[in-house]
């Protein structure tokens, strides 16, 4: 019998590369890697204030992290974000693709088909052109991990053009998974449900907030560090044995 297993690289020579990693979960996310003893390069598209605040939540708890300004369905820009990870930190070994974004909730009858586009654009191209280089470069004992929706699995109605850009994501994670075979390299998606972040509860209601937060048997809205705490698993040596698989971080939502 064969068996493929590396040591595990010690937390503190390990390398994250977090895709919209300056807000929400994102940011969640990179302060989490960070204590864990990663280096982080804190992804982000627009919001540079943003991404300084969270490099310096990081820098002055004593972790070591740098904001890199990348649009993630540009692969230019994506494979220099990389190369700045390499050249600053020494490769890369977790690869988070948190970047996303929702898009006004309509039914497909009347969904304007720039709004179906713009979120095709970075959440399915942009997963891609961030699985690509993550492919190409995580080191062996690393981890790419993707985000999905738990709407992929409600169906709630008027999510058409959302839940269908990360249902690409979802069929794309088991078969990343096989293509690298022989890399000791992970790939896994979260699927988180109602998570408390800015953009989540913006325009919403209090009466619509709490029939979300009753929704699970929780009976809670998920928190940003709920869903950093499963991404940190499955990017650790902890969670290595999980691959290719859609985690549903949702309180128990259907």
């Amino acid at each position: 019998m064969t068996t493929h297993q590396h040591t595990p690289r010690p937390s503190d020579s390990r390398v994250a590369v977090v895709t919209g990693g300056s807000r929400g979960i994102g940011r969640a996310v990179s302060r989490k890697l960070a204590q864990d003893g990663l280096a982080v390069v804190v992804n982000y598209a627009r919001d540079a204030a943003s991404a300084d605040e969270t490099v310096a939540a990081i820098t002055g708890a004593g972790g070591r992290a740098i904001a890199v300004l990348a649009d993630v369905a540009e692969e230019k820009e994506v494979a220099a974000l990389f190369d700045r990870a390499e050249e600053e930190f020494g490769g890369v070994d977790v690869v988070v693709n948190a970047a996303g974004r929702t898009t006004t909730l309509s039914p497909i009858a009347d969904l304007d088909l720039a709004a179906l586009d713009a979120v095709h654009r970075t959440n399915i191209r942009g997963t891609f052109v961030v699985a690509q280089q993550a492919a190409r470069r995580l080191r062996a004992g690393g981890s790419f991990v993707a985000f999905s929706t738990s709407v992929v699995g409600t169906q709630f109605p008027s999510y058409g053009a959302y839940a269908a850009s990360k249902g690409a994501v979802e069929a794309m994670t088991l078969i990343l998974a096989r293509e690298l075979r022989g890399r000791d390299v992970t790939v896994n998606t979260v699927a988180p449900g109602p998570t408390a972040t800015e953009l989540f509860l913006d325009g919403k209601t209090p009466e619509q907030i709490d029939r979300l937060a009753q929704a699970p048997p929780l009976e809670r809205l998920g928190t940003p560090d709920d869903i950093a705490e499963v991404v940190a698993f499955l990017g650790s040596p902890a969670g290595h044995w999980v691959n290719g698989q859609i985690l549903r971080a949702n309180g128990g939502m259907v």
